[in-house]
């Protein structure tokens, strides 16, 4: 396929970095098309092991493209710590293969004190956001009171619109919050030392795209989180501040025009969810811990414990329908290779009646999960690489998610190294 799109079906954590770290193998261009630093894409391959967090998947390719594009909430600051990390364990990152909208937005300083600030405020009432400033940038940018990227060109007229968009935030930080205001000279530190190295990557972007899609380049699309946290089809208000699903990508790469020629929905072959709000499935306790530790699950941003449980099918059937996928990458399913009886989320139960269909948000702390479970396998399937040597039962686990979700089921991880992949 010529364009392609790579998204969470579930909570987001699914295994989105390594499908793309694995896929550019196909792919002449890479963009992530929303979201910010509060991504956490896990990619282990021959470079070593990485965690990024706003550089697209793609980086490690040679002769692959990254780019930013408009609808990413753009951290010039974690952006600049990220470039010159990957450098340090020999990524080569340059302006010939990444490149920054000039339509982005950039994530000022204020954005993750904001966050911080109201998460404490909120107290028990608190959405779990990651505190990389996602949400107050995303309401900023629509009150059109961001800088773009491009700005960082023309620094006399940014010095001014600076100086009137930090006397309007002082007053919330000072007012509503009682905390500490920017001065101009904190924020001419900031922009020396996280925007200046950064503005040789900003370029029209929409222009590069608009030429590389003529030419025939294929384009993979890398979304952040997944259809479950998305802002509108989501789990409100638990939500991230930006659109997740694939729809979106081509007008958050800064290319809408682009035609998607297939999408492949990532899905975990258990459930993991990390921050607050309902989570039907959820396990705790004893059993929870040992599938927590199986799957080394803790935020690859935060560190915090995720939330483990099993697969739950109406959640992803859900995910899948609203991502519009056409074809499941089915990751971590060596992780259950412990289980003797595997657990299956298959419906819900709510008001006394089960059901398949996803819930309106505010029913779903009243739902229920009903379980089932599948026969394990209890062997290591790491070394497996084609789906006929897999164990009966981890076949007949992935088929039975196939028929669920009703799409099929092209790649199956079982570690998370690039080539621990079967397809």
């Amino acid at each position: 396929m010529k364009n392609c799109v790579i998204v969470g079906v579930n909570w987001g954590d699914e295994g989105k970095g390594r499908m793309v770290d694995l896929l550019t193998e196909r792919f002449d261009v890479v963009v992530r098309y929303q979201g910010g630093g509060n991504a956490g894409h896990t990619v282990v391959n021959d470079k070593g092991r990485f965690a990024l967090h706003l550089l697209p998947s793609g980086i490690f390719r040679d002769g692959v493209v990254n780019l930013l594009g408009n609808g990413v909430a753009l951290d010039p600051e974690n952006l600049w710590k990220e470039i010159r990390d990957v450098r340090s364990k020999g990524v080569a990152v340059t302006p010939d293969n990444l490149k920054i909208s000039d339509r982005a937005s950039l994530l000022l300083p204020w954005h993750r004190d904001l966050d911080e600030l109201e998460e404490k405020r909120l107290a028990a009432k608190r959405f779990g956001s990651t505190k990389q400033g996602i949400a107050p940038f995303y309401a900023d940018k629509y009150q059109k009171k961001t800088i773009l990227a491009g700005e960082l060109f023309y620094p006399e007229e940014l010095r001014s619109r600076l100086a009137d968009l930090m006397e309007w935030k002082n007053l919330t930080l000072t007012g509503t919050y009682g905390a500490k205001p920017y001065t101009p000279a904190e924020l001419d530190r900031w922009f020396r030392d996280f925007c200046e190295p950064v503005i040789p990557f900003v370029c029209d972007a929409g222009a590069w795209l608009r030429d590389a899609d003529r030419s025939g380049r294929r384009i993979l699309f890398e979304a952040q989180l997944g259809a479950l946290r998305d802002l509108d089809f989501g789990i409100h208000p638990y939500t991230t501040s930006s659109n997740t699903l694939a729809a979106y990508a081509p007008i958050g790469a800064g290319l809408p025009s682009a035609k998607i020629d297939g999408v492949i929905g990532v899905v975990k072959a258990y459930s993991t969810c990390v921050g607050e709000g309902p989570f039907v499935c959820e396990l705790f306790g004893e059993e929870a811990e040992r599938l927590r530790e199986a799957g080394a699950e803790y935020g690859a941003k935060t560190g915090r414990p995720r939330r483990v449980g099993p697969i739950d099918l109406v959640a992803t059937r859900y995910g899948a329908e609203v991502q519009g996928t056409t074809e499941i990458a089915l990751t971590k399913l060596d992780v259950l290779s412990y289980m003797e009886k595997i657990p299956v989320c298959v419906r819900y139960r709510l008001h006394g009646k089960e059901t398949d269909r996803f819930p309106f948000p505010a029913e779903l702390d009243k739902a229920e999960p009903v379980i089932e479970y599948l026969d394990g396998w209890q062997s290591d399937i790491s070394r497996v690489r084609h789906f006929d040597d897999l164990p009966e039962a981890a076949r007949n686990y992935v088929i039975y998610i196939e028929r669920a979700i009703g799409c099929p089921v092209t790649y199956v991880s079982v570690g998370p190294e690039r080539d621990s992949i079967i397809r």
